[in-house]
């Protein structure tokens, strides 16, 4: 499969990036209207296909993000997840998702004139409305009320300088977007090979799951009312997902190397795609990334995943569990480095290397050297192949995957009816259980019968298995517990002489039990009255004239 998914050729060279990527007007950094001669463009499919293309080049793929209590990053402390951040004059995560929601208008206004049949016309349209509608979701999730722009602007344009559109109308509309883009994208199914990477009804319906269930599990734990109806939108969407034949990929570690790409791996339903199936050359550099501790697990992670038994030692906010494995092995009392990696969910051997395991260059060797700043050599995503070359990795990113979409149906169920049943426990958390390798399957019974919380059991599925691919600090969020969970302090590995050659303790803070750690409690703090939404960088209230409000509390 590597061979042939690196032969595809499916989105094609951008022939307009110098006619779409035109310059800022400075006002929300929503782009004006163009005076650029248009004559002799948005005629054919082809030419919508490559204005389209250029939503795919914008989109965000591989990126590093340290801001829960997952994993850390070899230059320091980061400044949202330790509350430290102030209010920026600019920011990439307001403006980057304006300029492409700008790019979305401008096709589907521009598009109107193209020679071509409706049904050709809708389904680009339908691209345009996917990635606006993948936008604002960025946007509301971090910002809560946000301007709502649905067209072009001219320089002079009044919307220029209008205030935030309240959440749920913004909901809304991603919601009218994705509803007309299921109608009229194609299929994964009758989606041309060469076409792969493309958006789908697939990846229409699940974007809106993800939306539905982050709007609805938010108003539940944050007291606001209309989370039932949020969350029957993401039990439909996920469902009519499950509809379209999509399977999980065999091997859970393949889903992040080469292995795992192209359009016969039907777990990809929203993809980035590197190198030359992108047809632009885009790389990234994952695998370096881990080898130099940017992407360093935690053991507050670890903490979380299962042990062979089906049972914990912690919970997902890393409190201790009311039940505990007879498998776990008091921190203190660990002997090696390997000993909390012993006897674990399988997808603990994805996601670290075990001292000793061949790992980046040679066995691994626990100590901080590296850059690691927990001691844990990251093994999720590494891909030797693209290891080789500084900034050349072309692996693809899974965006949406289908295993997410099962847990989205899980926790949306059970968080609808503060229940779930076997069969649908059966046909979501155990059909990805399965695919790990663990035996044991979650039960209504089984939680019974070992003093367990469903709620807390489903959250740890989704913690786990997807682990580093930048959910968990909304989960946080959405859940309202990241007041209680990121002030915490973040903990490494297990210290042991013998095995951390060429490591002096003293050069380490180590805690009473002998282990690494990473960043204090006293140096993390998290205010609930302001940290669960992003401050707006200053330009943007002052291009408005003062109409776009500063969120609560960051004044």
């Amino acid at each position: 499969m590597k061979i042939a998914m690196r032969t595809y050729k499916i989105l094609i060279a951008l022939m307009l990036v110098s006619s779409l990527m035109i310059s800022s007007c400075k006002k929300l950094d929503r782009l004006p209207e163009t005076t650029l001669s248009d004559a002799n463009f948005w005629n054919t499919e082809t030419d919508l296909q490559n204005a389209a293309n250029r939503l795919y080049e914008q989109l965000v793929g591989f990126s590093i993000d340290n801001r829960g209590d997952d994993n850390v990053n070899q230059s320091g402390l980061n400044q949202v997840s330790n509350g430290n951040r102030g209010v920026p004059g600019t920011s990439d995560d307001w403006s980057n998702p304006y300029k492409n929601i700008f790019t979305a208008n401008n096709i589907l206004e521009k598009g109107v004139k193209a020679q071509v049949t409706d049904a050709v016309k809708n389904r680009y349209f339908a691209e345009a409305r996917f990635f606006r509608a993948y936008n604002y979701a960025a946007l509301v999730e971090k910002y809560g009320d946000v301007p709502l722009i649905l067209k072009t602007l001219a320089t002079d344009a009044p919307e220029l300088t209008a205030p935030r559109t309240e959440r749920a109308k913004v909901i809304q509309a991603i919601y009218d977007d994705l509803d007309y883009a299921a109608t009229w994208l194609p299929t994964r199914a009758t989606l041309p090979a060469l076409q792969y990477g493309r958006v789908t009804k697939s990846a229409a319906w699940a974007l809106k799951a993800r939306v539905a269930l982050q709007e609805g599990t938010r108003q539940k734990f944050f007291g606001e009312s209309g989370s039932a109806a949020h969350l029957q939108v993401a039990i439909d969407a996920a469902t009519l997902v499950m509809g379209q034949g999509h399977t999980l990929f065999a091997n859970y570690q393949g889903m992040f190397t080469h292995d795992g790409e192209g359009p016969t791996n039907t777990e990809n339903i929203f993809v980035k795609l590197y190198g030359n199936t992108a047809a632009l050359g885009l790389t990234h550099n994952t695998s370096r990334d881990l080898e130099n501790g940017r992407i360093a697990p935690t053991r507050n992670l670890i903490r979380m995943f299962l042990y062979r038994d089906g049972l914990p030692a912690f919970n997902t906010d890393n409190t201790p569990s009311a039940t505990k494995s007879p498998l776990f092995v008091n921190e203190k009392d660990e002997a090696s480095y390997n000993t909390i990696l012993d006897n674990r969910d399988p997808r603990i051997t994805t996601l670290v290397f075990r001292a000793g395991e061949q790992s980046y260059q040679r066995p691994w060797v626990p100590g901080t050297s590296l850059g690691s700043r927990s001691a844990y050599a990251g093994k999720k995503g590494f891909n030797a192949a693209d290891w080789t070359l500084n900034n050349g990795a072309n692996v693809h990113k899974p965006l949406i995957r289908y295993a997410e979409v099962l847990l989205i149906l899980a926790e949306a169920k059970f968080e609808l009816n503060n229940a779930i049943s076997d069969a649908d426990l059966n046909a979501t958390i155990n059909v990805i259980r399965t695919r790990a390798g663990m035996t044991v399957k979650l039960t209504n019974a089984f939680v019974t019968a070992n003093n367990l919380s469903m709620r807390e059991e489903i959250r740890r599925e989704r913690t786990v298995e997807l682990s580093l691919e930048g959910f968990r600090y909304t989960d946080l969020l959405r859940w309202k517990i990241a007041e209680t969970v990121l002030p915490k302090t973040l903990l490494g590995a297990k210290f042991n002489a013998t095995e951390w050659v060429g490591t002096n303790a003293s050069s380490l803070l180590l805690n009473s039990d002998g282990v690494l750690v990473v960043e204090d409690a006293t140096k993390r703090t998290f205010t609930a009255s302001k940290d669960y939404l992003y401050p707006v960088p200053l330009q943007e209230i002052s291009l408005s004239g003062g109409n776009v409000k500063q969120n609560p509390n960051w004044n």
